[in-house]
Formats: C-alpha cells, structure tokens, sequence
C-alpha cells in the first residue's frame, strides 16, 4: 500500500506533519479528516527512485516544443470545461488529465500536464497555475485563489468563464469592425497603384510627344506616378515603418501614455476603442470582488488587464485613494476619462454596498454601446471609402483631361 506524507493544522491551529498508509490521496485525505486534521498539503512517498525516473519520463514524454502563448478562445473553451467538470463534483486532478487528454499538442497541454503533477503533489491549483505566466494570467490566477479559499472553486470557475466569453465576443466585434475598412483600403491602394505604374505613364508618353503645356494638377499626378514607377519597392515598407515608429514611442513611459490617449480620443474608431477599454476595466474589477478578492489587489490586477496607461494612471489614483479611506468614485470623476454615469453608478455602488453587481450592470451597458458603435461605424465607413476612392479616381481623370481638351482645342 503507498505511503503518504502530510501536513495538517489540528483544532487549535498548530503544525502536524506525519506519515499515512493508504490506497489512494483521496483515500490519504480521507483518513487524515477522519484524525480531526486539516490537511495542507498531502504528497505520495517515493518508494523506489529507480522507477520513479521512467515514470515521470513519461509523463513528460506528451509534452512537444509549442512557440508563442496560449490563445483567449483556446483559454475560455478550457475554463467553461473546467467550469462544467467541478461543477459535477469530479476530483481537479481528474478534471485536469481529462482535459489534457482532449487537448491537441500545445502550450496550454504543456502547461496543465505540469499544473496537473503539482496539484497531485499537493500544491494548490493557484499555486500550480502562477506558475505558468503564458497560460494563466495574473487575474486568472488570481480569481483561482479567491475561489479555493472561499471553498467555491466551481463557482469562480463558472464566473471566470462566463467574464472571458464575454471579453472574447467583445474582443470579436472590435477586430470585425476593423477588417472590413482595412481590406477596403489594401484594395483601393491596391488598384490605384496599378493606374499610376500602367495607365499614367502611357499617358505621359502621348503628352511629351506633341508637347502640350500641363497643367499644375497633370504635373503633380505625374510626379507622383514617377515615385510609384520608380521606388514602388518602398511601399509596403511604408506600414512597417510606422509600426516601428509606433512601438518606439511606445517604448517609452510618456509615449505609451500619449499614444494610449490618442486611441481614446481618435477621430472614427476612439469611441469603440474607449468603451470597449472601459468595459473590460468595469467588468474584470467587478468580477474579481465578486469573487472575493480584496479591493486594493482587485484594482492591481485590474491595472494590467485594462491594458491602457491611461486607465492605468486612474486605477492607481483609485488606489491611493481607498488606502486614505476615501471613496472610488471621486478620482474616477477626477480623471476626465470615465463618463458621469459610470461615476454616478459606481458611487451608488459603495453606497448600497453591491459595487460588483454595478461594476458588472456598467460592463454590459458599454457593451451595448460598443454594439451600437460598431454598426454605425460600419454604415459611416462604407460611404467615406467610397467618396475616397471617388475622390481620388476623379483627380486623376481630370488630371489626364485637362491636357486633352488643350490638345483637341489646337486641333
């Protein structure tokens, strides 16, 4: 029969750490509750290290070389199956092989072969899982925690899940709302590109062989056809050199502050941008103190997940406040970037002492907002492109045929 090493508290609080003979650790629990114990930590004794290496060269021999992080539709699917197993009153390290099992080969089947050894070793599923950074993120493990100390692990579990879904289908709506425009423009720069090294320079041809005086406009489009024709290699470094402009600045802590806040406030897409942040700030802070975790590391982690340094700067104005025993409402208010509902809710929230339920009603209303955005970001986008690509199709028509009509005027 295997042997097992634990440690325990007994009734009045003090440190127990013995050995106990039993079939399983569900049996070694068992029998260690059934002492008057409450055990911490329970770990199988290794009977013989020579087999023991074969084994857990075993266990490691699932694992393969996975590039990259663990995806947010990938992390949301494994959370609701976690969720549902607990929920049935299976063992977590079950739960955890289970899922492992159905997992392709990947970093998070990587990570729960790990999270799984150490939770069977006797370390919590938190500890376990703060091990794994890439996987299983500061709030993720800190929701974890909250629900293994409260004794309600499915119900977090239940909650973490239903928080992720939702920031991925917001996440979703977002990024949809950005392809579409971004493809447009790929097209018309695209076809515009081909007009000015095909089209424009025959043109070009006829005009220096009759020799008709050009207009500013003809000259200007020509001009700009010779770069195309000429440094057309240059082109597609254009976005690659404004994506490294843009991570330099944002290399810096001022830059990233001054970036952060033109997203916030940019012409077309900083309204969905500023909601959805807000959002996700509402909804992460409200589900971790429903959760149960204290306030002050509540907005510590809801400080990283926002993701935006002007957010940021705001939540640590929040922090500061509540640590001199003010109220979250007054620096939010202060900040300029909360609006005076969320204020005003969020204030009514202390008050009524229900601020998680609030903080969770503010998530769902901007997301209705970033609904409502999104399609009418659609429908104002559509017509812009078009007079764009109108615009600049006519300036190159009249451009051509200001010349012609000079030509066929001397005929």
């Amino acid at each position: 029969m295997p042997s097992f090493t634990f440690e325990a508290v007994d009734g009045k609080g003090n440190k127990v750490k013995k050995d106990v003979d039993a079939d399983d650790r569900d049996d070694a629990m068992a029998k260690i509750k059934g002492m008057g114990l409450f055990p911490t930590k329970v770990k199988e004794k290794e009977s013989a290290p020579a087999a023991a290496a074969p084994a857990a060269a075993g266990k490691k021999k699932g694992k393969v070389l996975a590039i990259g992080g663990v995806s947010m539709r990938a992390l949301t699917t494994f959370t609701q199956q976690l969720s549902t197993l607990q929920d049935a009153g299976l063992p977590i390290v079950r739960s955890l092989r289970i899922l492992e099992g159905q997992l392709k080969p990947s970093l998070l089947k990587n990570c729960l072969m790990d999270v799984a050894e150490d939770v069977e070793s006797g370390a919590t599923l938190s500890e376990a899982m703060g091990k794994h950074p890439k996987a299983f993120d500061r709030l993720y493990v800190g929701m974890i925690k909250a629900g293994e100390a409260g004794g309600v692990l499915d119900t977090i579990l239940d909650r973490l899940s239903h928080f992720m879904e939702k920031s991925l289908r917001l996440r979703k709506k977002v990024v949809g709302a950005l392809i579409y425009p971004v493809v447009v423009t790929i097209v018309a720069v695209g076809i515009l590109a081909g007009i000015m090294n095909f089209v424009i320079p025959a043109f070009q041809k006829m005009f220096k062989e009759v020799g008709v005086s050009l207009p500013v406009m003809t000259e200007i489009l020509l001009a700009v056809s010779d770069v195309v024709q000429n440094y057309w290699y240059l082109i597609p470094g254009i976005p690659v050199v404004l994506i490294l402009m843009w991570k330099g600045i944002s290399s810096t802590p001022k830059g990233k502050y001054v970036l952060d806040k033109f997203l916030l406030y940019m012409p077309v897409f900083g309204a969905i941008i500023h909601k959805s942040t807000i959002s996700r700030f509402a909804r992460t802070l409200g589900t971790l103190i429903a959760s149960g975790v204290p306030i002050l590391e509540s907005l510590s982690i809801t400080r990283e997940a926002t993701g935006n340094d002007v957010i940021a700067k705001a939540i640590d104005d929040v922090h500061a406040s509540i640590k001199e025993g003010e109220s979250i409402a007054k620096p939010l208010q202060e900040s300029g970037v909360f609006d005076d509902m969320l204020v005003n809710m969020i204030d009514i929230g202390e008050e009524t002492g229900e601020l998680d339920k609030m903080l969770v009603k503010i998530a769902d209303n901007y997301d209705d907002d970033v609904d409502i955005a999104v399609e009418s970001l659609t429908s104002i986008i559509e017509p812009i492109l078009i007079v764009g690509m109108g615009g600049a199709v006519g300036f190159i028509v009249i451009a051509l045929f200001l010349p012609l009509i000079e030509l066929i005027q001397k005929l």
